[in-house]
């Protein structure tokens, strides 16, 4: 029986490496389509909670999947990478982070692939849906997998296939949402479009593999650009005493030619702030400067700057220094209504207000304690403050829908507002930023 046959079939066992926001969701798609799936992930805790049925990420539920999963059922999470040898296609859903120096880190995913050489076999699909520059699968990923003698194309297939996740979207899920498909040759791409149209409403597939990578950078770099416009032109039009939510809304009752984005108090989550500068870094390879990226990423970067200046004249207007001062942020998280911190713009605000001598405390009820990470290390098991007028200011950095039902006026303090939270709401203490 062909690959195409057993995935058709539902007797190919799928495996996903990664069990994140990208990782879960597919797992339940593949169980909800019939399939026997087996997640892998390094982190031992993570699979201890999803083994007790109980999910690290708010907004996606596992417990249907989960539930009996010790009773040989139809998902198995495991941190024990030899069964990858048991394997019809293999899925990778791991980080693709940037270093210090702003280029990509692409350890998570080579490493991965390492591991996955080891017990390749022939027949297998290996899908990458991490997002990264165009040549990472065919050239990079290829080079790995065909050093075991095996041979992409004729010995097992290759395919990249972009996440387009967006965390706690109630208009879309995995499963509605068309998905790009690129494939080393056609035969690659056969089977990687029969696996995915099991799980997505469409497929859309592509002539490459690197034209798949390029069409999940060009989402991303047009997001990015678009919010650096806005941005930008929040501070100028801010200077002009103009309203930049009032004109947005204005200018999306034009039925064609204009798509809404939104200023904020810098870019957060695993995609905006990181993907466009695998394009910029691969450009070097051709002797290219992508300017137009770069200025984008200068000005989105250079936002909490301006929040941090707002602050300083909030204080100001009523009579208290930065220093000394003691701010709560409202939202760590970098978007409304999940608890999801990756590369939030909050840590930004915290590290630089802390700099200018603040006390600074964060309010999230998604996030009631921060997890270790890398980059903000120092803030590891910070737990979440109460909301209270106990303080000489408050910055709202993230649209949390409980932050609307709060009387922020009868606090007496000055209010920050980054994302237009008060926006039908007047007070001498509120703030726009």
């Amino acid at each position: 029986m062909s690959l195409i046959e057993k995935i058709i079939a539902r007797e190919a066992r799928i495996a996903v490496i990664g069990l994140g926001y990208v990782g879960l969701p597919l797992v339940i798609e593949f169980c909800k389509a019939g399939f026997l799936v087996t997640g892998f992930d390094m982190d031992a805790a993570k699979i201890e909670r999803l083994q007790q049925g109980k999910s690290y990420i708010k907004h996606i539920d596992v417990t249907l999947l989960v539930s009996s999963a010790t009773s040989n059922w139809s998902f198995t999470p495991t941190t024990d990478f030899s069964k990858l040898a048991e394997m019809d296609c293999i899925i990778i859903c791991v980080p693709t982070p940037l270093n210090k120096y702003r280029e990509p880190d692409m350890s998570y995913v080579f490493n991965t692939v390492r591991t996955i050489a080891m017990y390749l076999k022939k027949g297998q699909l290996i899908s990458l849906e991490s997002t990264t520059y165009p040549g990472t699968t065919d050239e990079d990923m290829r080079a790995i997998l065909e050093a075991t003698g095996l041979k992409a194309g004729s010995d097992f297939h290759l395919a990249f296939s972009p996440e387009r996740e967006d965390p706690n979207n109630k208009d879309f899920s995995t499963s509605t949402i068309p998905k790009v498909v690129g494939g080393y040759t056609k035969e690659c791409l056969a089977a990687a479009v029969a696996l995915y149209n099991t799980i997505v409403v469409k497929t859309v597939p592509v002539s490459s593999t690197k034209a798949a990578e390029a069409t999940k950078l060009l989402e991303n770099i047009y997001r990015s650009v678009n919010i650096a416009m806005v941005n930008e032109l929040k501070i100028l039009f801010d200077k002009m005493g103009i309203d930049i939510w009032e004109v947005i809304e204005a200018a999306k009752t034009k039925p064609f030619g204009f798509n809404a984005f939104y200023p904020g108090p810098g870019l957060g989550g695993h995609c905006i702030p990181i993907d466009p500068f695998y394009l910029t870094w691969k450009a070097r390879e051709f002797d290219f400067n992508t300017r137009f990226i770069e200025l984008a990423g200068e000005i989105n970067t250079s936002m909490p700057d301006y929040v941090v200046g707002k602050v300083m004249k909030a204080l100001n207007d009523h009579g208290k220094p930065v220093r000394g001062s003691n701010i709560l942020i409202l939202g760590l998280a970098y978007k409304a209504n999940v608890d999801d911190d990756r590369e939030s713009p909050t840590y930004h605000l915290m590290e630089k207000l802390e700099q200018l001598g603040a006390t600074v405390s964060y309010n999230d009820p998604y996030i009631p304690e921060i997890k270790l990470t890398r980059e903000y290390a120092k803030y590891a098991k910070k737990k979440s403050a109460e909301i209270n007028n106990k303080f000489d200011l408050i910055l709202i950095a993230t649209a949390h829908d409980e932050y609307r039902q709060i009387d922020f006026a009868s606090f007496g303090i000055p209010v920050v507002d980054t994302r237009n939270l008060l926006r039908d709401k007047v007070s001498s203490f509120f703030y726009r930023a």
